[in-house]
């Protein structure tokens, strides 16, 4: 096979080369889908043509406030057209663009932004204030903030900084691209939820979002033109890259502002939704919906969820609902989702629902655009696939990050062996399919968002009434996990739960903060560790 590689001469040039890049999606839909509906939300309806102009003036106009290829760009926006935009018209300027979590606290987000080294920052006019409490923080000037205000949802400029609209009204329509000259140049810097300390930058590339494009496309079943309603936040992995994918296919982008049953329902009846992605608590959130609150559909909607697994009876009723659930899984490392629960169906079919959901439930295999997904011993030796032992997943493929920025000993430390670890410890079953055991670190997922029990156990150890902390995740049926503490209280104490909770609520972000606190001595080993197996089963009243 060497000369086809070595010895033709054939060398890569501007005709059979061309750096893989999702921005390649908008520029080719722009003309070939250029009427279709690509952008939606309330009286905010924009065809391809007018999507790619309004990405094409930002860009512009970064680029005019000084921002250079390689600089980053954040943003402070829920899932609305602006930072639909920004996905591509940060980058179409060369920049990275790094979207921050809106559920933060100041003190993160001044962490990022310094971090980062954010040039510019887009914000939503309601998290405007924590933007200027976060640049105070700052040693530097920080980022220029530009506001976005969202009249369909009430909010009016403040008349403090530069108006979104008017900074694109402003802008060339003209303005030339600047696509990667090479695939592996950064696209994104996403945070993690600071499961150790400081939340981790990680760096996304061009080849890895293109490729994680095409390979749900796949996996999803998808066919032209589809409606994809914004349920994961674009500020999770960016929105799982589906915002990269959908021009793709010309599908359409619904945004939504606030997740609720009512507004997922009118979306799905007034919009024809046919996809969107979610946490377990959004499946709860539309099984429980009020009478007043749903709305009749007649086709199937598919759904990926990912976090905690759903619950086998939330699977029975969303599916008599007319929705097609798959579990997925992944990391911020990981673009998002690289395995599927794919169904096989032949004797699964003939499963009653209990089994169903117990399958369902599986993290399952890699998706097609990853070369390989394990579990692992300590060794790096696969382990037995018997549904019984445990290992590490580790994952290697195109869709893994660079590396996690200015860190370069995590990043050693994450890439150990030629795979990326995942931290989530698993079992495998004999078809290989993956299923998550424990989480690693103690890591408590609630409603799609990751908690760190150290964290959490930091912030109530801070209290002078707290002798000893411990976090541990108690099941939810509404956010499939949430925080629950254990308090060993010093003699002479006070404190009580709820003052406990409104401490911690002071540090935390709410979603953070713990949800019940449980006064009790500690179970320990003899050498003094925590049994935190055991405030599991206390928790969760095994």
């Amino acid at each position: 096979m060497g000369w086809m590689q070595d010895e033709t001469g054939l060398e890569k040039n501007a005709a059979n080369y061309v750096p893989l890049t999702p921005l390649s999606h908008l520029r080719r839909a722009a003309h070939v889908f250029s009427d279709v509906p690509a952008v939606v939300y309330g009286k905010h309806r924009k065809t391809y043509a007018a999507y790619y102009d309004r990405c094409t003036r930002l860009a512009s106009a970064l680029a005019g406030m000084g921002v250079k290829p390689g600089d980053v760009v954040a943003t402070l926006i829920p899932n609305l057209p602006a930072q639909a935009e920004a996905h591509f018209g940060v980058p179409a300027c060369g920049a990275v663009l790094n979207t921050i979590n809106t559920r933060l606290d100041v003190d993160t987000v001044a962490y990022i932004f310094e971090h980062g080294e954010a040039k510019v920052a887009l914000v939503d006019s309601e998290f405007l204030a924590l933007a200027e409490a976060a640049k105070e923080r700052m040693e530097g000037d920080g980022p220029i903030l530009i506001e976005v205000p969202d009249i369909e949802a009430g909010f009016t400029a403040s008349g403090r900084y530069s108006i979104y609209e008017d900074v694109l009204g402003n802008a060339a329509h003209d303005f030339d691209w600047i696509m990667p000259e090479d695939e592996w140049e950064s696209l994104a810097l996403n945070y993690t939820s600071g499961t150790t300390g400081r939340p981790k930058g990680v760096v996304y590339h061009h080849r890895g979002a293109y490729l994680m494009t095409m390979g749900t496309v796949i996996s999803w079943r998808m066919v032209m033109h589809p409606v994809y309603l914004t349920i994961v936040p674009l500020f999770h992995c960016n929105g799982w890259n589906h915002t990269w994918m959908m021009p793709v296919l010309g599908g359409t982008l619904v945004c939504c502002r606030n997740i609720t049953a009512s507004a997922v329902y009118n979306a799905i009846a007034d919009e024809g939704v046919t996809h969107f992605g979610g946490a377990p608590i959004v499946l709860n959130t539309i099984v429980n919906a009020k009478e007043e609150d749903r709305r009749a559909f007649d086709h199937t909607v598919e759904v990926f969820t990912a976090g905690a697994p759903p619950a086998p009876a939330t699977l029975e009723k969303i599916e008599k609902l007319g929705f097609h659930v798959t579990q997925v899984y992944g990391l911020t490392e990981t673009y998002g989702h690289v395995t599927e629960c794919l169904w096989k169906g032949g004797s699964w079919d003939t499963l009653d629902q209990q089994g169903r959901a117990a399958i369902k439930a599986r993290q399952g295999v890699a998706f097609p655009m990853m070369d390989h997904i394990t579990v692992v011993d300590d060794d790096m030796h696969q382990i037995p696939m018997n549904a019984k032992d445990q290992g590490e997943i580790v994952m290697r493929g195109n869709s893994v990050m660079k590396g996690y920025l200015k860190n370069p000993e995590a990043t050693a430390e994450s890439f150990k062996g030629g795979y990326f670890h995942s931290g989530d410890i698993a079992i495998q079953h004999p078809d290989g399919y993956i299923q998550i055991a424990d989480r690693a670190k103690d890591i408590i997922i609630s409603g799609g968002e990751n908690i760190s029990s150290v964290e959490v156990e930091g912030v109530l150890m801070a209290h002078p009434d707290v002798n000893l902390a411990a976090v541990v995740a108690k099941q939810d049926e509404k956010w499939g996990e949430v925080p629950c503490a254990f308090v060993e209280l010093k003699e002479g104490a006070s404190v009580d739960e709820a003052g406990l909770i409104a401490f911690s609520r002071e540090t935390l972000a709410g979603f953070k903060a713990p949800k019940k606190v449980v006064f009790q001595e500690l179970p320990k080993t003899s050498t003094g560790k925590i049994q935190k197996f055991e405030l599991r089963k206390i928790a969760n009243g095994q």
